[in-house]
């Protein structure tokens, strides 16, 4: 529900003719809040300024009551909330994918580790090569992990926590404040409008009341006084009109700016939200280059397995270690 606009109002000063209607009619409109609206289905349903785009400018008119209903938050506070919670977003999963590279760099360092064990390093033949190869992949695929945490920590967790660091806050205080400020003057225009509609009433009642007694004849100065009544309610009505100028042109002013503005946090939403997907997208590719390079690390373990022979392997061991190949044979008497 936007605000009932009246941009094209007369300049501050400008006397309205006498029979311009004073006040707005009740059954098609209501201010709330001092904004203007027209009452639901009490005038033609107005259009979206971007039909089917659900966007910022169309949606956050009106303010927002909290779960209690005891206060009430402006609908672009509620804008500017969004982009900070988007900011703490970002933050956290920054934070997220550091925590991430850490258990990235506690697995290489423990893959490195076991890589220098000793554990079964006497095997030997083609089952003892293969058994070394497969220690010394475990020192590739810790490089491999080393490799994947920097890459992370470059390319995802730097660019997830810097991006719009540089006065990002101050430039949406910069908005709150333009915006609210707007807000103050529209809601000081709204209580001149007032306070001039409740003299334009008090000096229509007074014009009333000499005219009763004009009827009646209770005074001479009646007629007189009748004339300087209605030269009053008149000055009144056009201080009304002016007042009235005034806040249509104070509030067509909040509603471009209110336009403008959110249209401008809708477009930083776009682009905060294309970043992030950008370099998560970054972590995936790495995540599977890291795959890639780990299933290189076992290609020269698999080529040694399948090369395992324990014919050979025994032939190796006998040579080696035999004690003679002189068998025993059966004694004499």
């Amino acid at each position: 529900m936007a605000a009932t606009m009246f941009c094209s109002a007369k300049p501050p000063g400008s006397v309205s003719p006498a029979r311009r209607q004073i006040r707005e009619v009740k059954e098609t409109k209501i201010t709330i809040n001092c904004v203007t609206f027209p009452r639901p289905g009490g005038s033609p349903e107005q259009q979206l300024l971007k039909p089917n785009e659900w966007s910022y400018c169309d949606y956050f008119w009106t303010d927002k009551k909290d779960p209690q209903g005891t206060t009430s938050v402006a609908g672009f506070e509620v804008l500017l909330q969004k982009q900070l919670k988007g900011k703490q977003m970002q933050k956290e999963m920054s934070e997220f994918i550091h925590e991430r590279i850490k258990i990235e760099e506690e697995y290489a360092k423990n893959l490195s580790k076991l890589s220098l064990s000793p554990l079964a390093a006497q095997d030997e033949g083609t089952l003892g090569e293969a058994w070394t190869q497969l220690k010394k992949s475990l020192h590739d695929e810790a490089e491999v992990h080393l490799k994947f945490s920097n890459k992370l920590h470059s390319e995802v967790e730097k660019p997830l926590l810097t991006f719009r660091c540089d006065n990002f806050k101050k430039d949406l205080k910069k908005y709150d404040h333009h915006i609210a400020d707007l807000r103050k003057q529209l809601a000081s225009r709204y209580a001149s409008v007032e306070k001039s509609r409740r003299a334009l009433a008090d000096r229509q009642k007074d014009l009333e009341v000499k005219t009763q007694q004009l009827e009646i004849k209770i005074s001479n100065k009646t007629e007189e006084d009748i004339k300087k009544a209605r030269r009053k309610s008149t000055q009144a009505g056009d201080d009304l009109m002016r007042c009235v100028d005034l806040y249509n042109q104070t509030q067509c002013k909040w509603f471009e700016e209110m336009v403008t503005t959110s249209m401008e946090l809708e477009k930083l939403e776009v682009e905060r939200i294309e970043w992030i997907q950008q370099h998560l997208r970054q972590y995936t590719t790495l995540r599977h280059e890291t795959d890639m390079f780990n299933q290189s690390t076992v290609e020269p373990v698999d080529k040694l397995l399948q090369n395992v022979d324990p014919g050979r392997d025994r032939e190796l061991w006998v040579k080696e270690n035999n004690t003679g190949d002189v068998r025993p044979v059966d004694m004499d008497i």
